[in-house]
Protein backbone atom coordinates (compact mmCIF):
# COMPACT_ATOMS: atom_id res chain seq x y z
CA UNK A 1 0.00 0.00 0.00
CA UNK A 2 1.39 3.30 -1.13
CA UNK A 3 1.41 6.39 1.50
CA UNK A 4 -1.66 8.14 -0.53
CA UNK A 5 -3.37 5.04 -0.02
CA UNK A 6 -3.72 5.11 3.33
CA UNK A 7 -6.16 6.12 5.89
CA UNK A 8 -5.30 9.04 8.24
CA UNK A 9 -5.81 6.53 11.36
CA UNK A 10 -2.69 4.81 9.54
CA UNK A 11 -0.91 7.50 9.11
CA UNK A 12 -1.44 8.70 12.20
CA UNK A 13 -0.10 5.51 13.94
CA UNK A 14 2.81 5.27 12.01
CA UNK A 15 3.85 8.79 12.50
CA UNK A 16 2.96 8.51 16.40
CA UNK A 17 4.54 5.04 16.84
CA UNK A 18 7.92 6.76 15.07
CA UNK A 19 7.54 10.13 17.29
CA UNK A 20 7.67 7.48 20.58
CA UNK A 21 10.54 5.12 19.54
CA UNK A 22 12.26 8.46 19.17
CA UNK A 23 11.51 10.03 22.93
CA UNK A 24 12.36 6.59 24.32
CA UNK A 25 15.42 6.77 22.58
CA UNK A 26 16.41 9.81 23.50
CA UNK A 27 20.48 9.85 24.81
CA UNK A 28 19.55 10.59 28.68
CA UNK A 29 23.85 11.37 28.76
CA UNK A 30 23.27 13.85 26.04
CA UNK A 31 20.72 15.91 27.24
CA UNK A 32 22.45 16.35 30.34
CA UNK A 33 25.70 17.14 29.28
CA UNK A 34 24.12 19.71 26.82
CA UNK A 35 22.20 20.92 30.32
CA UNK A 36 26.05 21.04 32.28
CA UNK A 37 27.27 22.66 29.38
CA UNK A 38 24.57 25.81 29.66
CA UNK A 39 24.52 25.54 33.15
CA UNK A 40 28.46 26.48 33.41
CA UNK A 41 27.45 29.40 30.78
CA UNK A 42 25.22 30.67 33.45
CA UNK A 43 27.57 30.43 36.36
CA UNK A 44 30.09 32.35 34.34
CA UNK A 45 27.15 35.08 33.33
CA UNK A 46 27.92 34.28 29.63
CA UNK A 47 24.66 34.62 27.06
CA UNK A 48 23.21 31.76 24.93
CA UNK A 49 22.62 32.42 21.47
CA UNK A 50 20.36 30.08 20.01
CA UNK A 51 20.59 29.66 15.86
CA UNK A 52 18.20 27.39 13.93
CA UNK A 53 16.52 27.67 10.43
CA UNK A 54 12.72 27.25 9.02
CA UNK A 55 10.68 25.34 11.69
CA UNK A 56 13.59 25.31 14.24
CA UNK A 57 13.91 29.18 13.99
CA UNK A 58 10.52 29.10 15.74
CA UNK A 59 11.53 27.01 18.39
CA UNK A 60 15.08 28.84 18.70
CA UNK A 61 12.55 31.80 19.54
CA UNK A 62 10.71 30.19 22.27
CA UNK A 63 13.36 28.47 23.86
CA UNK A 64 15.08 32.21 24.19
CA UNK A 65 11.88 32.73 25.97
CA UNK A 66 12.23 29.79 28.08
CA UNK A 67 15.98 30.61 28.91
CA UNK A 68 15.48 33.75 29.99
CA UNK A 69 12.38 33.32 32.16
CA UNK A 70 12.80 30.14 33.92
CA UNK A 71 16.46 30.47 34.37
CA UNK A 72 17.29 33.89 33.99
CA UNK A 73 20.02 33.36 30.96
CA UNK A 74 20.80 36.02 28.65
CA UNK A 75 19.78 34.52 25.88
CA UNK A 76 18.91 35.80 22.16
CA UNK A 77 18.47 34.38 19.03
CA UNK A 78 18.98 36.29 15.11
CA UNK A 79 15.56 35.28 13.61
CA UNK A 80 13.60 37.59 16.60
CA UNK A 81 14.82 40.13 14.30
CA UNK A 82 14.18 40.05 11.05
CA UNK A 83 14.41 43.65 10.22
CA UNK A 84 18.43 43.31 10.86
CA UNK A 85 18.77 39.78 9.93
CA UNK A 86 17.57 40.95 6.23
CA UNK A 87 19.46 44.28 6.14
CA UNK A 88 22.33 41.94 6.80
CA UNK A 89 21.72 39.25 3.92
CA UNK A 90 20.76 42.57 1.20
CA UNK A 91 23.85 44.45 2.67
CA UNK A 92 26.79 42.82 4.02
CA UNK A 93 27.43 41.26 0.64
CA UNK A 94 27.97 37.80 2.30
CA UNK A 95 24.27 36.99 1.65
CA UNK A 96 22.37 34.57 3.91
CA UNK A 97 25.29 31.93 4.53
CA UNK A 98 27.40 34.33 6.65
CA UNK A 99 24.51 36.53 8.14
CA UNK A 100 24.65 34.19 11.20
CA UNK A 101 28.24 34.93 11.52
CA UNK A 102 28.19 38.75 11.31
CA UNK A 103 25.34 38.94 13.86
CA UNK A 104 27.47 37.09 16.26
CA UNK A 105 30.34 39.45 15.55
CA UNK A 106 28.09 42.39 16.70
CA UNK A 107 26.90 40.62 19.86
CA UNK A 108 30.78 40.13 20.60
CA UNK A 109 30.50 36.60 21.03
CA UNK A 110 33.22 35.35 23.62
CA UNK A 111 34.50 32.46 25.35
CA UNK A 112 32.27 32.97 28.16
CA UNK A 113 29.09 32.23 25.98
CA UNK A 114 27.42 29.29 24.40
CA UNK A 115 25.98 29.09 20.73
CA UNK A 116 23.09 26.07 20.52
CA UNK A 117 21.83 24.93 16.94
CA UNK A 118 18.39 23.79 16.94
CA UNK A 119 18.37 21.76 13.19
CA UNK A 120 17.38 18.39 11.59
CA UNK A 121 20.68 18.43 9.42
CA UNK A 122 23.27 20.65 11.85
CA UNK A 123 24.30 21.78 9.00
CA UNK A 124 26.26 20.54 6.32
CA UNK A 125 28.84 22.30 4.24
CA UNK A 126 29.38 19.55 1.29
CA UNK A 127 25.53 18.89 0.40
CA UNK A 128 25.11 23.18 1.16
CA UNK A 129 22.60 22.56 3.68
CA UNK A 130 21.80 25.50 6.68
CA UNK A 131 25.59 26.24 5.80
CA UNK A 132 24.69 29.61 7.83
CA UNK A 133 24.60 27.41 10.59
CA UNK A 134 27.90 25.64 9.81
CA UNK A 135 30.06 28.90 9.43
CA UNK A 136 28.38 30.13 12.74
CA UNK A 137 29.57 27.25 14.40
CA UNK A 138 33.38 27.73 12.83
CA UNK A 139 33.04 31.40 14.21
CA UNK A 140 32.03 30.08 17.46
CA UNK A 141 34.94 27.67 17.56
CA UNK A 142 37.77 30.09 16.45
CA UNK A 143 36.24 32.68 19.51
CA UNK A 144 36.48 29.43 21.75
CA UNK A 145 32.89 29.66 22.93
CA UNK A 146 30.90 26.86 24.04
CA UNK A 147 28.53 25.11 21.30
CA UNK A 148 25.65 22.85 22.27
CA UNK A 149 22.90 21.33 19.63
CA UNK A 150 19.82 19.54 19.00
CA UNK A 151 20.24 18.02 15.46
CA UNK A 152 18.67 14.98 13.70
CA UNK A 153 22.24 13.61 11.67
CA UNK A 154 24.51 12.49 13.34
CA UNK A 155 26.89 13.02 10.51
CA UNK A 156 25.81 16.90 10.46
CA UNK A 157 28.71 20.22 11.69
CA UNK A 158 26.74 20.27 14.43
CA UNK A 159 26.98 16.70 15.61
CA UNK A 160 30.66 16.70 14.61
CA UNK A 161 31.83 19.91 16.17
CA UNK A 162 29.62 20.61 19.17
CA UNK A 163 31.24 20.37 22.87
CA UNK A 164 27.57 18.24 24.11
CA UNK A 165 24.80 17.42 21.49
CA UNK A 166 21.53 15.58 21.63
CA UNK A 167 21.10 13.53 18.30
CA UNK A 168 17.23 12.86 18.00
CA UNK A 169 17.09 8.74 16.83
CA UNK A 170 16.13 8.36 13.15
CA UNK A 171 12.40 7.98 12.24
CA UNK A 172 13.33 7.62 8.38
CA UNK A 173 13.35 10.33 5.95
CA UNK A 174 8.91 10.52 6.03
CA UNK A 175 8.53 11.70 9.01
CA UNK A 176 12.14 13.01 10.01
CA UNK A 177 11.32 16.58 10.18
CA UNK A 178 8.27 16.43 12.23
CA UNK A 179 9.51 14.91 14.56
CA UNK A 180 13.11 16.14 14.97
CA UNK A 181 11.69 19.66 15.34
CA UNK A 182 8.80 18.55 17.73
CA UNK A 183 11.58 16.86 19.57
CA UNK A 184 13.90 19.93 20.16
CA UNK A 185 10.78 21.20 21.79
CA UNK A 186 10.82 18.22 23.82
CA UNK A 187 14.44 18.44 24.86
CA UNK A 188 15.09 21.93 25.37
CA UNK A 189 11.57 22.14 28.25
CA UNK A 190 13.24 19.47 30.02
CA UNK A 191 16.99 21.34 30.30
CA UNK A 192 15.14 24.54 31.05
CA UNK A 193 12.73 23.03 33.19
CA UNK A 194 15.42 21.14 35.12
CA UNK A 195 15.21 22.31 39.22
CA UNK A 196 18.91 23.25 39.19
CA UNK A 197 18.78 25.40 36.28
CA UNK A 198 15.68 27.20 36.86
CA UNK A 199 15.71 30.38 38.57
CA UNK A 200 14.19 29.93 42.85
Amino acid sequence: MSETDETFEEYADAYLRRAIYAVGNLNIESISSVAELISYTKFKAGRLFILGVGGSAANASHAVNDFRKLCEIEAYCPTDNVSELTARINDDKTGWEYAFVHWLKTNHLSRCDTVMILSVSGGNADSRVSRNLVHAINYAIDVKAGIVGIVGDVDGHTAKHADACVVIPSVGKRFKTPINESLQAIVWHMIANDPGLKKE
